[in-house]
């Protein structure tokens, strides 16, 4: 297989369908689309970023195992949200109780859903611009925690349903608040 690199106009749009397809059949690229259906292909993370952003994934997933409240989920999934976008936030998480309301069919593709939490993890390549605007859009989609975790400046953002955005300087721990009862994230790998 011949790989090759290719510009994208900023004004390309693609279907949701289209998309679906590109994703599919690109599956080592990290893909998602605007509501206005714009494609944005991102680089992999570095070595260093893929490493921290295992740390929060596995604290997630294990604090999960343990509860069994909900779904977690990795930096590799995308979610369909309501406002017609496809996203992949860095780490996840859904209530067990939405979740199950999906159809089997809508489990198996971009989970036509907002999770409950969102973790956007910083990498060197990353545009605290845009990483904002997306978390402000899983905000108008419904999620009701987000975590923007800016290791280069060492500040965490905490997004969270109808308040101002929090900033915290070099936090050792971030809460699930009663989003994720009794989780606590621990930040000092990820420093």
């Amino acid at each position: 297989m011949i790989n090759l690199t290719i510009a994208i106009p900023k004004t390309f749009k693609v279907t949701r369908e289209q998309f679906e397809q590109l994703a599919g059949v690109n599956r080592d690229l990290r893909l998602e689309r605007t509501a206005t259906g714009e494609l944005i292909v991102m680089p992999p993370t570095g070595s260093v970023t893929g490493n921290r952003n295992l740390d929060i994934e596995g604290q997630i997933w294990l604090w999960n195992r343990q509860t069994k409240l909900g779904v977690a989920f990795n930096s590799s999934t995308g979610f369909h949200l309501p406002n017609g976008s496809d996203r992949s936030p860095d780490a996840a998480w859904i209530r067990l109780e939405r979740w199950e309301a999906l159809t089997p069919e809508e489990r198996e593709g971009f989970a036509p859903i907002c999770p409950d939490l969102v973790v956007e993890l910083r990498s060197t390549s990353d545009d605290l611009k845009s990483l904002r605007e997306k978390m402000r859009e899983y905000l108008e989609n419904q999620a009701r925690l987000g975590w923007l975790i800016d290791r280069k400046n060492r500040k965490v953002e905490i997004y969270r349903q109808g308040r101002d955005v929090e900033i915290l300087d070099s936090p050792a721990t971030l809460s699930g608040e009663d989003v994720l009862p009794g989780f606590v994230l621990d930040l000092t790998n990820v420093w």
